[in-house]
């Protein structure tokens, strides 16, 4: 049993202590380590529990698709982290995304989304949402005009991505909540580019916050999740209800191994947004790159606004060199640290062509609106030593210099 005189208000704690202590539950055998609840079901001493227990006049768990005790702590550390009232985690970052746009329209409603988003998101809006009878406007996220010529009487959702994927442009998220309150909707803000240490949408004005929590929450490569953040009547019930009749349910173990790297997120993300920000600097000084996008950097298009909404750049860079795509793959075949993959957030420093993977289901003059030309890369920058990350570019960067690039 706890000593009752020695309980804190995590709330009160500031964010690292957070991510050790937040939310923890131990059983009666007091363990250090969060336990593991792997199971599907629970059990009742009666009957009239049972029945209690469905109608809600006890506390307690019924069945791990609608909560279970090991998510139930990494949804209360998250929202500790985020300075939330309410958090679920899902199976995965897209299911997050998806359950937070679904769980609060229907059709007859109207969403407007930012352009500039994940190629999974773009499909979530323009294609899914018109088959349930959703309209859907994409605007330039950064023409806060066109925000407001978009809303209509009935847009329900305001939805963007900050910093973008891949550009990493920079949206005003105080500026977008007030236009959607404004016409009585409510903003849903993408976040795990900034991560929840970098940037506080909910204290910014949004109304709610999605996460791949694949990414830097558990930043390891090892497993899928997602989590969305928000006020206790919208994701505590609305969204609650939603996620328990639908089912895209984290499992237990998944959501005890984002748990425990909860512990050391704001240690990772610390290094890796110093290394970024070397790289970006190193890249933006190089003959071969023709530029370089970092939220750090005083040459960011949107580098004040970024000021005024972020604590730090991140962990990505987004930088074209020059060649287009054959120099790209040249380029990036060279690279011996650094891997090629699709993730992002990952301990291991990763680079990305996002023509011909992320984004390479929209067409050439979509990519081109976007700013994904055949040169760009998206380097996530991990938790190697940068001056050997340095030199890798560096040396992959060499091959540049010659001519008969599709040899390589």
């Amino acid at each position: 049993m706890s000593d009752p005189g020695r309980t804190i208000d995590a709330r009160a704690l500031r964010p690292a202590t957070q991510l050790v202590h937040g939310g923890t539950l131990r059983s009666g055998f007091g363990e250090t380590s969060e336990a593991l609840f792997l199971t599907q079901g629970f059990v009742y001493e009666t009957m009239q529990s049972a029945e209690a227990r469905f109608k809600g006049e006890e506390p307690g768990y019924v069945y791990s698709r609608f909560s279970n005790p090991t998510v139930a702590m990494f949804e209360e550390r998250m929202a500790l982290l985020e300075g939330a009232e309410a958090a679920r985690a899902t199976a995965t970052g897209m299911a997050a995304v998806t359950a937070s746009l679904l769980a609060q329209l229907r059709a007859g409603d109207h969403v407007v989304a930012a352009r500039a988003m994940f190629g999974a998101c773009v499909y979530i809006v323009a294609e899914l949402l018109p088959r349930f009878g959703i309209a859907s406007t994409l605007v330039d996220g950064a023409d806060l005009d066109a925000w407001r010529r978009a809303m209509r009487p009935e847009t329900k959702v305001l939805f963007l991505e900050s910093p973008t994927n891949p550009c990493l442009e920079v949206y005003d998220i105080p500026a977008i909540a007030e236009i959607a309150h404004a016409g009585g909707a409510r903003l849903v803000v993408d976040n795990v580019f900034a991560t929840p240490l970098l940037q506080k949408p909910l204290q910014l004005g949004a109304d709610c916050v999605v996460y791949s929590a694949t990414k830097h929450i558990d930043g390891q490569g090892r497993c899928l999740g997602g989590v969305i953040l928000g006020g206790a009547e919208l994701v505590g019930k609305t969204m609650h209800d939603f996620l328990r009749q639908t089912g895209p349910s984290i499992s237990p173990f998944n959501a005890w191994v984002l748990l425990k790297s909860l512990e050391t997120l704001s240690l990772r993300v610390e290094r890796q947004v110093q290394s970024a920000a070397r790289i970006a600097d190193f890249l933006a000084g190089h003959a071969h790159v023709l530029n370089v996008r970092y939220p750090g950097r005083a040459d960011h298009p949107q580098a004040e606004l970024v000021k005024r909404q972020m604590t730090g750049g991140g962990t990505l860079v987004a930088f074209d060199v020059e060649g287009g795509k054959e120099a790209a793959f040249a380029f990036a075949n060279r690279l011996q640290i650094i891997k090629i993959s699709n993730n992002l957030g990952d301990a291991k420093s990763l680079v990305t062509h996002p023509a011909t993977t992320t984004h390479q289901k929209l067409s050439p003059e979509e990519r081109a609106a976007f700013g994904i030309g055949e040169g760009l890369l998206r380097l996530s920058v991990g938790l190697e030593d940068p001056e050997d990350l340095i030199e890798d570019l560096g040396a992959a960067l060499s091959v540049l210099d010659r001519q008969d690039l599709a040899a390589e």
